[in-house]
């Protein structure tokens, strides 16, 4: 077993103060490995250090899930499983389960429901969303995705495409229509997404649910939003709100507020207490 520190370059100052970073080590595979921390610190988690890494889209869309004790919430390409540890802590009393494609990262998405003592809360399923099995068909209350973020046309770098972040055989189609199936009547769904694929989001959604709600992700006051949160219910028709968002940093580079309680502490983004947005928050982005 190797052992080496490692180096946090990569990360942006932000990510640095929301991700505690430990070591990481060699498993039997070669897979090199870091042992970082979510909520500051609540969560322990291991993730690999190559390839797509946790940031803070898991935390921000498992603080926007309604769930309350007893709900069953299904996490479509859970990863390592950072989105469903998040909703776990926050919500002691729920059940989550997590569908991953990648076989090393649903295998280390059990490795960290163990180290964090919910092995018997987060059950994580080793599957493509595009064959689930009958199981998981209009079974869930709620239903959290990240999905990838990228087309595959528009990726900049072949040699860089992980299916994590780069859509190919499910597209966002595939995406909301799993959700939808899996979801009970009136059940929420809700989706991180890039602030420039929004209206193609919406435009699945609407199809079978209703109550959606937008919710920006400003990373200061004044500028582009380049992430979107969105939630809806399923067979429900309540009109459509576009609400004020989340604000990541004041101008001299600290959390908010409330973007300290989510990424920090775990608290909630209560979306329908959040208030209507009056287009002072910042502006909208079409570039990624």
């Amino acid at each position: 077993m190797i052992i080496v520190q490692i180096l946090s370059f990569t990360l942006g100052p932000f990510l640095c103060a929301v991700l505690g970073r430990g070591i990481s080590s060699m498993d039997d595979q070669k897979m090199l490995l870091s042992s970082d921390k979510l909520l500051g610190g609540r969560i322990m988690f291991r993730q690999p250090t190559q390839g797509y890494r946790v940031a803070i889209d898991p935390v921000l869309v498992a603080s926007a899930v309604p769930a309350t004790n007893k709900s069953r919430v299904l996490d479509l390409g859970a990863g390592v499983g950072a989105a469903s540890l998040c909703l776990i802590k926050r919500v002691p009393g729920c059940h989550v389960d997590a569908v991953e494609l990648q076989k090393d990262l649903s295998d280390l998405a059990k490795e960290n429901a163990k180290l964090n003592g919910v092995g018997g809360r987060l059950v994580v399923h080793t599957e493509n969303i595009l064959s689930l099995s009958s199981k998981f068909s209009q079974n869930f209350d709620h239903v959290m995705a990240n999905p990838p973020y990228l087309q595959a046309a528009r990726a900049a770098d072949k040699a860089c495409q992980s299916i994590s972040t780069v859509e190919y055989d499910a597209k966002l189609p595939d995406w909301v229509s799993v959700a939808i199936g899996a979801l009970r009547q009136k059940g929420s769904l809700t989706f991180i997404h890039r602030m420039d694929r929004l209206d193609e989001l919406l435009s699945l959604i609407r199809a079978d649910a209703g109550e959606i709600v937008v919710a920006p992700i400003w990373p200061h006051q004044g500028k582009e939003a380049k992430r979107v949160i969105v939630r809806a219910r399923k067979g429900v028709s309540t009109p459509f709100r576009l609400v004020s968002g989340i604000t990541l940093h004041r101008a001299d580079g600290t959390f908010t507020t409330v973007a300290d309680a989510i990424l920090r502490k775990g608290a909630a983004f209560d979306l329908a207490s959040n208030e209507e947005s009056t287009g002072l928050g910042g502006s909208f982005s079409d570039d990624g």
